[in-house]
């Protein structure tokens, strides 16, 4: 008897098969990589004239402090800027900041700032979460100031002020506490960098200095190391010396020159 071929199509909805293949795997001792913590405070508000923007400057790798100097404020267009809080930022927003870039050569006009939103949101989602990447978007462009925030997964957010990072608790009260609609530039300036001070002293992911970033129609100002709120407070009268054993590896490149070979053909002409 001869039997039917039934054509049966994927189920709708989730898998779980990923889910029980890792379950699995744990069961028999495999264990999941770790991710690297990080730690920053990013902020940003909308004041009467356009967007600031400002980030503490200490970069960590888990425990250790790698950068005390570091700068988050990333350059995007000549009116937009974008704060980040992990190293995918810095290679994420280089290759949205050229796509922008050919957009205005291509249509001779100032980039928008819903322009960089959806770049930055469509690459992070089509990666799931997995470019460790979370903004805050600031800019001014024909329409006004802008304000948003990205996460890593894709997902925007448009606010009059944002906080993020794991300071973003500590900032975010100073906001909730004393933001207003209206606000001078000085006012918007005090306010961020009262802001990012919160998270530096309540946030050990946080730390060193205050970066700002003034945006308003036609113009930028980037104030860095606006404030040192930590200054060093002690430095040895003897100075720090290094054991003589210390070797410096020293690294000399030699370029191979071209072995070219001449190779006479024909016979030689007559004067």
């Amino acid at each position: 008897m001869s039997q039917s071929i039934v054509d049966v199509s994927a189920k709708a909805g989730f898998s779980f098969d990923l889910c029980k293949r890792n379950e699995m795997l744990t069961q028999k001792g495999l264990k999941a990589p770790s991710f690297l913590k990080t730690g920053t405070t990013i902020v940003g508000l909308i004041f009467k004239d356009g967007v600031i923007l400002g980030a503490d400057t200490r970069a960590t790798e888990g425990p250790i402090v790698a950068d005390k100097n570091c700068e988050k404020i990333h350059y995007m267009a000549p009116n937009i800027y974008c704060c980040g809080t992990a190293a995918d930022t810095e290679a994420v927003t280089d290759m949205v900041s050229s796509q922008l870039r050919l957009h205005r050569y291509e249509t001779g006009r100032d980039s928008r700032v819903i322009t960089a939103l959806t770049l930055l949101k469509k690459h992070l989602f089509s990666y799931q979460g997995h470019v460790s990447a979370a903004l805050v978007l600031g800019g001014v462009d024909i329409t006004g100031p802008h304000l948003h925030t990205i996460d890593p997964n894709g997902l925007t957010e448009t606010l009059p002020f944002a906080t993020m990072g794991s300071g973003s608790l500590a900032a975010m009260s100073v906001f909730e506490a004393k933001y207003k609609e209206g606000l001078t530039r000085d006012e918007g300036i005090k306010l961020v960098a009262e802001a990012i001070c919160s998270g530096i002293f309540n946030d050990l992911g946080s730390g060193s200095n205050v970066d700002i970033c003034v945006i308003t129609k036609g113009n930028k100002e980037y104030l860095r190391n606006y404030m040192e709120p930590n200054p060093r407070t002690y430095v040895s009268s003897k100075g720090y010396s290094f054991t003589k054993k210390t070797e410096v590896l020293l690294t000399k490149i030699t370029p191979l020159l071209e072995r070219v070979e001449i190779t006479e053909v024909g016979e030689a002409m007559e004067e």
